[in-house]
């Protein structure tokens, strides 16, 4: 196993300990993944991903068309949805799918998180809008995803769950939290008042553009 490899799959893992700790999955859902450099291929974790145990081993190497290139644990089914992201965003490095309860809970009620607070406008790029609904584990529901993610790093998957990007899984991982917290907030906020939306201002964009947009080549 070279340096890289190993680098790219313990990525995956640790990415993957970090949602699960974070509440943001449990056990068998949510999927992450990342791309190999100059290559279309990816890592990502098996199906029914078990967290607390999971090690670089189980991780899974892939093509973009789904030809699995390492032995042992089978790919996540929703790997369709990461090689989207992947296909159409060069400098999207890694991609994360949680079903985190708060923004799940939005995306059934096809209800997207605005901008309430100025973090979302540098982390994610603007509001967590909601795709149209797409089947599980097919292509087309990472077509849908791409089509409402806008220039943003997140989007709710109706019905589904959430799906994030990043340069980095350090970004990535954060964003997912991200999301969550927001879903959080708003729905709680929701609870007292009529939540206030603040504007998304040109200077907290220059820094999304510079530190974390994955939109572009």
């Amino acid at each position: 196993m070279s340096n890289l490899e190993d680098h790219l799959r313990m990525d995956v893992v640790n990415g993957a300990k970090a949602i699960f700790h974070k509440g943001l999955v449990d056990v068998g859902e949510g999927n992450v993944s990342t791309r190999i450099p100059k290559e279309e291929e990816l890592f990502i974790t098996p199906t029914f991903s078990q967290y607390e145990t999971m090690t670089k081993d189980d991780v899974v190497h892939l093509k973009f068309d789904g030809t699995q290139l390492s032995k042992g644990r089978r790919a996540s089914t929703e790997y369709r949805l990461h090689v989207a992201i992947y296909k159409a965003r060069p400098k999207a490095k890694c991609v994360i799918h949680t079903h985190s309860p708060y923004a799940t809970m939005l995306s059934v009620v096809r209800k997207k998180i605005p901008v309430i607070l100025e973090e979302m406008v540098v982390f994610l790029g603007g509001p967590g809008n909601i795709s149209e609904f797409g089947r599980a584990h097919t292509y087309d529901i990472g077509e849908k995803a791409l089509k409402s993610l806008g220039k943003t790093n997140a989007i709710l998957l109706a019905n589904h769950g959430v799906l994030v990007c990043g340069r980095t899984m350090e970004h990535a991982v954060k964003m997912a939290e991200l999301v969550e917290k927001m879903a959080m907030i708003y729905w709680g906020s929701s609870q007292i008042a009529e939540p206030v939306i603040i504007s998304e201002e040109s200077r907290l964009k220059k820094d999304f553009d510079s530190n974390f947009s994955t939109y572009g080549k």
